[in-house]
């Protein structure tokens, strides 16, 4: 059977491949998601989602439902062998306006991401539907799909691949990971009925077994175990012996009966590239790390985020095909030092022998005797911030402050009739000059303003609120302006940008990308030239979505099972 042409096939409904479907639907953007599973696996797989993931889920009206079944901002410590603590890690800041570590369910989370899809018609979900072949063609591409007793063919402007570590995409196209797979193994044990009072996540470092624990909602826990040289990986999953390493945890008390005990070989791995042709990688079929940073998952939620747009302004006819070459030259860099870091991050966990244990615990203790030594490590500041160096950015702000390429800020801000909410709700999917001075709009040229406005831009001006709400001296209706570009005035309740322009004097605009991230910054004096210049990246407009790109409409989600 062969399926009306959409504009993008999405293979795999894992987090990734879901909020990827959830975002497209944003723009209009026709997609069929496909998942060789019938059902959601009902096993706790990634089991942390950060605020950069939160903010991705913002995007699409499904951040505090997933927030509301997690375990919220949990604390993490460390102890040496001997069980002291050598780090506190409690994160209390915010500053993409969501709690920074959270712990959650896998497939409560799968359920919600897929619940959200039935408000679009745009998107339909294939359950039971294996790709078996996919071939690329100067239009499009082609992907054959076993589903039940038959196969349907699926024809698609592009394809992305987010199909997990065993990707069919990734073998299919002849794309390669690089990297290695770590000699050593762990055993990993979920429980059910948690009767262990303990509301932090610990990990136990030691030259010997180092472990880990982790309380997961819906009185879940998970405990892992590394598997020491020579030991029968086997035998160390069987139920005798998983009770009995985790005697230690439970004393006095029965130990719980595990819902999974499974054995882990740790990859670390990235694709030689991140796309080929109209194909693209997310997720685990691009990247492999090992789970010492809970960073698995959030990285393909950055991949996605950071890829959505690009496709929906490229199928709704507002920038040219080549802003998708963005992608590879953006993710793939700041991918492989995630999975770098993560790699380093378990060497700590397991220091090869007492003498390194100890240099290792003495560097820890040092750093918190500094000053801000503490504070780096209560509040994660450690965690590697991505900062794309190449692609949709204009480094006209060299310095090595600069956010040019960084993650924008998320503040609270007040809107002039008085809602609270935060700043990504007020952006929406567009281009936006966030000004922190007065008069952004007025500085556009008309031809300028009427350029940005096909790529759907918008002006969003900051105000202190004493200086205007609170004296009635700002009136909207006096700007004097160019052109009908939309210009949203928004009160800075907490300080967040006016502190952000103080910091960086010279950046008046802030042209923020509708992943939230910067694109460029400028003065007013130059706002028009810088803008141009920026525009000009996003190349000549002209493809259209497979249903001329309108907007997303509410509907029902065609759920077909195998």
């Amino acid at each position: 059977m062969e399926a009306p042409e959409r504009d993008v096939v999405i293979i795999g409904a894992g987090p990734a491949g879901v909020t990827l479907a959830n975002l497209l639907a944003q723009y209009g953007v026709s997609t069929t998601l496909i998942d060789r599973e019938a059902e959601i696996l009902q096993e706790p797989r990634a089991v942390g989602i950060d605020d950069e993931a939160l903010r991705t889920l913002q995007g699409f009206g499904m951040a505090e439902e997933v927030l509301a079944n997690a375990v919220r901002n949990a604390p993490i410590r460390y102890y040496d062998s001997r069980k002291r603590i050598l780090a506190h890690v409690a994160p209390s800041g915010r500053p993409y306006g969501w709690p920074r570590r959270n712990l959650f369910f896998q497939p409560n989370l799968e359920a919600t991401l897929r619940k959200s899809l039935e408000r679009f018609d745009t998107v339909e979900l294939r359950t039971g539907c294996e790709a078996v072949e996919l071939v690329q063609d100067a239009d499009g591409v082609t992907v054959t799909a076993q589903q039940g007793d038959g196969t349907v063919t699926l024809r698609a402007r592009y394809v992305i691949g987010a199909d997990g570590g065993r990707s069919f995409v990734r073998d299919a196209v002849g794309i390669e990971l690089e990297g290695d797979t770590a000699p050593m193994k762990w055993l990993v044990v979920d429980v059910k009925d948690d009767t262990w009072d303990a509301p932090y996540s610990a990990v136990y470092t030691s030259p010997h077994r180092p472990s880990m624990t982790i309380p997961l909602p819906f009185g879940y826990r998970r405990f892992e175990f590394k598997v020491l040289d020579g030991e029968d990986p086997d035998r160390m999953a069987e139920p005798e012996t998983v009770a009995e390493l985790m005697k230690q945890f439970y004393p006095d008390g029965e130990v719980p009966e595990p819902v999974r005990r499974r054995i882990y070989w740790h990859h670390s791995r990235t694709a030689t590239r991140f796309q080929e042709g109209r194909v693209f990688l997310v997720g685990d079929a691009a990247h492999l790390q090992p789970p010492f940073f809970g960073q698995g998952m959030n990285s393909g939620m950055r991949d996605v985020t950071n890829l959505a747009w690009k496709l929906g302004m490229v199928l709704t006819g507002s920038a040219s095909p080549t802003l998708l070459e963005t992608y590879d030259s953006e993710r793939r860099e700041t991918a492989r030092e995630m999975v770098q870091f993560a790699t380093g991050v378990g060497r700590l966990y397991h220091p090869a022998n007492r003498g390194t244990e100890w240099f290792r615990n003495l560097l820890f203790r040092g750093v918190q005797r500094v000053p801000g030594g503490r504070d780096y490590i209560l509040q994660m500041k450690y965690k590697p911030v991505p900062r794309y160096e190449d692609g949709f950015v204009l480094r006209n702000d060299t310095g090595r402050s600069s956010l040019v390429g960084r993650a924008f800020p998320q503040p609270m801000v007040e809107q002039l009739d008085g809602a609270r909410l935060r700043l990504d709700d007020v952006l929406g999917t567009r281009i936006a000059l966030v000004g922190g001075v007065k008069g952004v709009a007025e500085a556009l040229s008309p031809h300028v303003a009427a350029r940005l406005a096909v790529h759907n831009g918008v002006v969003v001006q900051a105000h202190v609120p004493s200086a205007y709400r609170r004296k009635g001296q700002f009136d909207p209706a006096a700007r004097d302006t160019a052109s009908e570009i939309p210009v949203v005035d928004v009160y800075d309740l907490e300080g967040g940008l006016r502190d952000l322009y103080l910091e960086h004097p010279g950046a008046e605009v802030y042209i923020v990308r509708p992943d939230r991230y910067v694109a460029a910054v400028s003065s007013i004096a130059e706002l028009n030239s810088t803008v141009e210049s920026l525009l000009e990246l996003l190349g000549s407009p002209g493809a259209v979505g497979a249903d001329g790109g309108k907007a997303a409409d509410e509907g029902t989600l065609d759920v077909r099972s195998g």
